[in-house]
């Protein structure tokens, strides 16, 4: 288990919730009023629901794993949802807006805000089985069901610190928070994850072309 391939799950994470959906405008919009408890619980709360979905997912798939039919289909399904993903990530950067009204809100209800954002969304559950999904695919086939929590972990550590990172912007990097620089994370977060995508999609069409 090397360090780089830790990292590279990590970055998975991160690139994973970086593209500037409702939950991060909300992790945004909070921090803006509120300052960074308010952002960050926003995200704690999306993140919550995140660690279900993959749990769900978990549970769900890791008996199926080592049948290649299964793991041609998330790969498949993967990359096609990581680069639509992508694709709305960037053709919707212009369209984010900021708001510097301020107005005080509680932790419990940003923490709701988050939290019922997330696990209400009828894309969620498709977004983590078929990027999760691929991903725990790939990990058993190359280093087996042992490794897959450790990974699973890495991928959740990257998302915490894009909620580390967004709550920080909204407050010390506050001078740095603008529609140009939140347009520029959404591009090339949406790139990220047309890459990420397509390497999901040739893995699939390349184990496809190995079995038949």
């Amino acid at each position: 288990m090397s360090t780089s391939v830790l990292i590279s799950y990590i970055i998975l994470g991160f690139t994973l919730a970086a593209p500037i959906g409702p939950v991060n405008s909300a992790r945004l919009d909070k921090g803006i009023k509120n300052g960074f408890w308010h952002a960050w619980i926003v995200g704690a709360g999306s993140m919550i629901a995140d660690g279900v979905f993959m749990l769900l997912v978990y549970l769900g798939m890791v008996q199926f794993l080592g049948i290649p039919v299964v793991q041609i289909f998330l790969w498949l399904f993967g990359g096609f949802v990581l680069i639509y993903s992508g694709i709305e990530s960037i053709k919707n950067a212009n369209t984010i807006t900021l708001s510097y009204s301020r107005q005080k809100d509680s932790l419990f209800k940003c923490f709701l805000t988050g939290f019922i954002m997330s696990i209400t969304s009828p894309l969620s559950i498709l977004f983590w089985l078929g990027i999760y999904g691929s991903v725990l695919a790939k990990t058993a086939q190359t280093n087996g069901t042992d490794s897959l929590l450790i990974y699973s972990s890495m991928i959740f550590l990257g998302l915490t610190f894009w909620d580390v990172f967004v709550a920080a912007l909204t407050t010390g990097f506050r001078r740095l928070l603008n529609v140009k620089s939140l347009i520029a994370i959404s591009i090339v977060s949406g790139a990220s994850l047309v890459v990420f995508g397509l390497y999901f999609g040739y893995q699939g069409i390349d184990a496809i072309l190995h079995d038949s």
